[in-house]
């Protein structure tokens, strides 16, 4: 049976007391003699009086709820220090943290969070939460203290997805080494490039893939007394991408053309060579017309000034749909450029000034000893092999035309050690058009560093073809083992192979389309099979990079700490509410009721006749 003395009911018989108490009031004011009634200000104070004893016995009664003080839990993890724990909290250890006298452990927070219901809050101490563990804080408030990141290797940031013969940087983070260095190893352990750490420990290094599938690089940490004090491992993962298709157009035989010829050959690119010699007589490859046809078949055309001078109307008009279309479109400005061929390139968006005369220029230079320069330049060949006590060959002098290249939006394609730009492209609907200022890049082959010819020409190409889509998987950019890692874009029966040849089934998240778990066995490459697709990706040691995996850790559990404020406030309504303590408006009313019984009675107010 429900009890009638809810706060409702009381309310309202409040309500009436307090209504029937002011008129009586007002009653026995207006039956007075006018010259007996009692001031204004008496009778309005009485007025205002009657409701407000009343309020005050309703909370007196039915006091106002307040929110209850959250519970709040503190984990400890990896690291985690005993005065980091604030002093009436209860506390958890997780696996991971060190063995505590007293100190309630748990398999895993999700445990924890059941065995003390009503939790709200998690203070996480030490170096952060797990990948089982962060399921588990959905819907709680995180506070983190984390605990010092050890001395060594704290980000990595390892190359894609590489070309054959392709420049790649392997960029980072160092803590606790300042003054220290980082090199990088190529799979034979030659050290390749080495630069100091910046004083925020960030570094970059660069190297060149020579060998096609997947490979192991090292980077080699070093304090500041040049001690090794971490290696660490670096995936990099070579492929053969359908090589793009180059026509090369020029107006007279020349060595550039030759040596560039050659290294089309030499890289595998398929091209086809049309070289003018007067007369309407052509060298190189069979002659093909430059056509829509035509254009379609190749993804990037390289043409000198006099060529394209030579273009017809026609042949212009199918070129700039070809590079709208995608085509890249590389012009090699090697001569004097007339008013006609200047104002064409600026219907290309890129503006041509001077170009007179010719001037020498020096290329840019890596910072890397000769060591390193002895590593990227190999072997050699069986004709011409490279000794590797050789010093390197000095970089010789370029030419290139004395002219500036103006463009509203054009990105270099390449510098000096100067900084002046040595070529210039420019995007053109779904392809791009380029100026290219240097002329004798020949002689870098001729002074024995074929490896800065090759590089000069393998970016332009990369920089310049048509793009061609390349499907891969998402996969996690670290993984250890031991440790769930995702894998995304897989499909239904995928599987994971791992280095001792043997298959593992991922496990499929109903939750996220097209993505899967995997828990790695063991370290090493493996590789992920869906469908008729396959893609290599590197697992580390469950012991290795500790620094790494601090950071990770570290930012993965900062993230959860700041949850956005929807959040917050949402898991703060959920907390109950209590009621509040009832003797502040029990002592209110009774003061309250004291005052009025005494000014009822008091003289206060009130007329008195003559008589």
């Amino acid at each position: 049976m429900t009890s009638w003395f809810t706060p409702t009911t009381t309310a309202v018989l409040l309500a009436i007391a307090a209504t029937i108490a002011m008129a009586r009031l007002l009653l026995r004011h207006l039956r007075a003699d006018p010259s007996l009634r009692s001031r204004g200000v008496r009778i309005a104070t009485l007025l205002v009086a009657q409701p407000a004893c009343a309020a005050l016995l309703y909370f007196a009664l039915w006091p106002p709820s307040v929110p209850g003080r959250a519970g709040r839990l503190v984990i400890a993890t990896a690291g985690a220090q005993r005065t980091q724990v604030p002093d009436g909290d209860a506390l958890v250890a997780l696996p991971e943290a060190r063995a505590w006298a007293d100190v309630e452990r748990a398999p895993d927070l999700a445990t924890a969070l059941r065995r003390h219901p009503g939790t709200q809050r998690v203070r996480v101490i030490g170096a952060g939460l797990d990948t089982r563990d962060r399921d588990a804080v959905a819907g709680t408030i995180v506070e983190f203290v984390p605990a010092p990141l050890p001395a060594g290797l704290l980000e990595l940031h390892p190359p894609g997805r590489i070309a054959l013969g392709g420049e790649f940087s392997v960029a980072g983070r160092a803590g606790g080494l300042e003054g220290g260095a980082v090199e990088l190893l190529d799979p034979a352990r030659r050290r390749v490039d080495r630069v100091a750490l910046a004083r925020d420990g960030r570094f970059t290094l660069s190297a060149t893939a020579r060998g096609e599938g997947s490979a192991t690089f090292r980077i080699r940490l070093l304090d500041s007394r040049q001690r090794t004090i971490e290696e660490i491992e670096v995936p990099v993962q070579t492929e053969t991408p359908v090589p793009p298709r180059v026509l090369l157009i020029a107006g007279a035989p020349n060595p550039e053309v030759k040596y560039l010829r050659r290294w089309l050959e030499d890289a595998g690119l398929p091209s086809q060579t049309q070289v003018a010699v007067g007369g309407g007589v052509q060298l190189g490859d069979a002659p093909v017309s430059i056509d829509s046809g035509t254009l379609a078949r190749f993804d990037m055309a390289i043409v000198d000034e006099r060529a394209w001078s030579a273009l017809g109307d026609a042949q212009r008009g199918a070129l700039d749909a070809a590079v709208r279309d995608g085509l890249g479109l590389l012009v090699r400005v090697t001569g004097v450029l007339s008013a006609s061929e200047r104002a064409r390139l600026r219907t290309l968006g890129i503006a041509v000034d001077g170009g007179r005369d010719s001037t020498t220029v020096k290329l840019a230079q890596d910072a890397i000893d000769d060591a390193a320069v002895r590593a990227r330049l190999g072997p050699g060949t069986q004709d011409a092999p490279r000794s590797h006590e050789e010093p390197p060959a000095d970089v010789p002098e370029l030419t290139r035309r004395d002219v500036k290249l103006v463009s509203a939006d054009g990105v270099p394609l390449l510098r000096d050690a100067d900084g002046v730009a040595l070529g210039l492209w420019r995007a053109q609907g779904r392809g791009r058009v380029g100026v290219w200022l240097l002329s004798d890049s020949y002689r870098l082959v001729l002074a024995g560093r074929d490896d800065l010819h090759a590089r000069l020409w393998s970016d332009a190409v990369a920089t310049m073809a048509r793009a061609r889509p390349h499907a891969t998987f998402d996969i996690d950019a670290e993984a250890w083992e031991g440790q769930r890692m995702s894998l995304c874009g897989v499909q239904d029966g995928a599987s994971v192979v791992a280095p001792d040849g043997r298959a593992h089934a991922v496990s499929r998240d109903p939750a996220a389309r097209g993505c899967a778990a995997f828990w790695p066995r063991s370290a090493g490459w493996h590789r992920v099979r869906s469908g008729d697709r396959e893609q290599a990706f590197f697992v580390r040691a469950h012991d290795a990079t500790p620094g790494l995996q601090a950071q990770a850790m570290r930012d993965a559990t900062q993230r959860m700490a700041s949850l956005p404020a929807a959040v917050t406030d949402r898991v703060q309504a959920d907390v109950p509410h209590r009621r509040g303590a009832r003797w502040p408006w029990w002592l209110g009313w009774l003061a309250a009721s004291a005052a009025l019984w005494w000014f009822e009675r008091s003289r206060a107010g009130r007329r008195i006749s003559a008589a």
